[in-house]
């Protein structure tokens, strides 16, 4: 799904209107009801519904909303922050068909009027101060309007993004203005067409951020960003097992190179996420001395010994006599760089791997490490390269600081997949998956209970299993990798759901991948699935639903 800026959402609203015929009062007709039938939705335990409202668009989408939860039977009060003759256009017609009478609030004063302060004492308040079209600073007796949400400790509802939010925010933590007023506090965020910046990159919400489609048709959704959110659609490409005479031959060989003494685990699980991805096939080759260890992890997996330096890591020693070449035979991908170690010897060994052979290659960890300095080694012009690297790896192999690298995480991303021919995928708040034409995907599930040791090498893992079934076909050239960052974020959303974050661990991922799958194998095409902070119930059926969620 297209993200984009706020301009450019002007501008689809634009031709919208003009070009397709859809009147804008339309528009926010369509708005307003997706709104309230978010609320009924979501809090249909909600009696009394406070709206707070602007008087641009946003405040006239709130006045649309009050009057179809007026008619759901729900009991309605509107806070108006402005004088009704300052309402123009569309806002305006729509103040003229409110069922009930607004209190009216144009200054500190009204605002604590005791008419007004009890429209925020609602059980649910619906925030329509500022929408897309809203720039910091926050000023007048909006601030204190803003604040007054904070503090009355109720469910907030936001329309298009919680007040004092700038659209084209990328800040995780967004601010209102540089005096660092905090934007409106939302349980819930319905925006409209398409996600803008801010949706995708900033934190606006503890739950729900969906997308409600209002009638503008596809053609009119463009933009310059280059920039998508996955969608559980780039992942429900794999619903279809296949057919029923498929074998094991039929869904790849993932061949998983690393470990090292101290460090088997990561080459384990690596191997393990690819068997529950889907992989017909997994072989793991590491040091000879550890290889008991990683047979001992499941009994699914292959194992194969490589020859071992005094420290315990993968020797040069692993090429002699055509070792190499025979394990690499019949292989559809490899994996390096699991637990692999920075031993010296062992960074040669994954550069003259990458630099002796042309079979695709997911490269993870200290296998990115190895190419500290000698980044211009890396290119994928001749096979096909898939980098994941988190912020410290992408600094090191990119020169940098790692702040220089959380600042600009898009730029650093493109750049570094355009100059090495390569895939990037970018790891952390926010997972990118950056093309070398340019092109970048944001991954929204996933949340800091994965901030744990091993979570990596389960997408590695996940990642080589996808690639390793889809990848003889050009068209899903792109798809396998959204979709084992999409569902390895899922995974995690499940077991924070079933563990809560503090407690969890990288197998618990493996433990509750098949669960992420069950959910996008069941999504319609009425219902999807975007983002993280949440997770199905186990067992819950699939209801239909005109929102497309980002969050929650």
């Amino acid at each position: 799904m297209k993200i984009v800026t706020a301009a450019e959402m002007r501008e689809i609203d634009r031709i919208t209107t003009e070009k397709h015929g859809v009147p804008s009062l339309t528009l926010m007709e369509n708005a307003g009801s997706a709104v309230a039938e978010f609320v009924l939705q979501e809090y249909p335990e909600a009696k009394r519904i406070g709206v707070l409202c602007g008087k641009g668009n946003n405040g006239g989408d709130g006045l649309v909303a009050a009057r179809k939860l007026h008619e759901a039977g729900k009991q309605v009060e509107v806070l108006l922050l402005a004088d009704p003759a300052e309402l123009k256009g569309d806002a305006a017609a729509m103040y003229k068909k409110l069922p009930v009478k607004a209190v009216v609030a144009r200054n500190e004063d009204e605002l604590k009027s005791e008419a007004a302060q009890r429209v925020y004492e609602a059980d649910l308040l619906v925030d329509a101060i500022f929408g897309t079209g809203f720039k910091p600073p926050v000023k007048g007796f909006y601030r204190t309007a803003i604040g007054n949400i904070w503090d009355a400790l109720t469910t907030v509802v936001s329309v298009d993004l919680p007040s004092g939010v700038d659209a084209d925010e990328m800040s995780s933590r967004p601010r209102g203005d540089d005096e660092e007023l905090i934007p409106a506090v939302s349980y819930g965020v319905v925006t409209f067409t398409a996600p803008k910046l801010a949706h995708v990159f900033c934190h606006l919400t503890s739950r729900s951020v969906v997308v409600s489609h209002i009638g503008s048709p596809p053609d009119a959704v463009q933009s310059n960003l280059n920039l998508e959110v996955i969608t559980s659609r780039d992942v429900y490409f794999m619903k279809v097992r296949g057919s029923h005479d498929s074998h094991k031959g039929a869904f790849g060989h993932v061949l998983v190179i690393g470990g090292s003494l101290g460090k088997a685990g990561a080459a384990a699980m690596a191997g393990m996420a690819a068997l529950r991805a889907g992989a017909g096939l997994v072989t793991v080759a590491v040091p000879r001395s550890i290889l008991p260890t990683v047979a001992g992890f499941a009994p699914e997996l292959m194992t194969e010994p490589l020859q071992e330096t005094e420290a315990g890591t993968v020797s040069m020693k692993a090429f002699d006599y055509g070792r190499m070449e025979a394990l690499l035979k019949g292989k559809s991908v490899v994996a390096i760089g699991p637990g692999v170690s920075r031993h010296a010897e062992s960074a040669e060994f994954v550069r003259t791997l990458l630099a002796r052979y042309e079979i695709p290659v997911i490269l993870d960890a200290d296998g990115l490490n190895a190419f500290e300095g000698c980044a211009d080694q890396l290119d994928g012009s001749k096979r096909r390269l898939i980098v994941t690297p988190h912020p410290g790896e992408m600094a090191r192999l990119a020169g940098l600081e790692t702040d220089a690298i959380q600042r600009d995480r898009l730029g650093v991303a493109r750049k570094f997949a355009a100059e090495h021919h390569c895939v990037v995928i970018l790891k952390g708040w926010r997972t990118l998956v950056a093309l070398d034409d340019g092109r970048v995907w944001v991954n929204t599930t996933g949340n800091p209970g994965m901030a744990t040791g091993g979570t990596g090498d389960v997408l590695t893992g996940m990642i080589a299993a996808l690639v390793a079934q889809y990848s003889s076909e050009e068209r899903y050239r792109v798809g396998p990798l959204l979709a084992a960052v999409h569902l390895h974020g899922l995974a995690g959303d499940v077991a924070r759901k079933e563990l809560g974050e503090f407690s969890m661990t990288a197998t618990d991922l493996l433990r509750f991948l098949p669960e992420a799958f069950r959910w996008v194998e069941q999504i319609t095409a009425t219902q999807v699935l975007l983002s993280g902070h949440w997770a199905p119930e186990r067992g819950e059926e699939i209801k239909e639903s005109k929102f497309v969620r980002i969050s929650g």
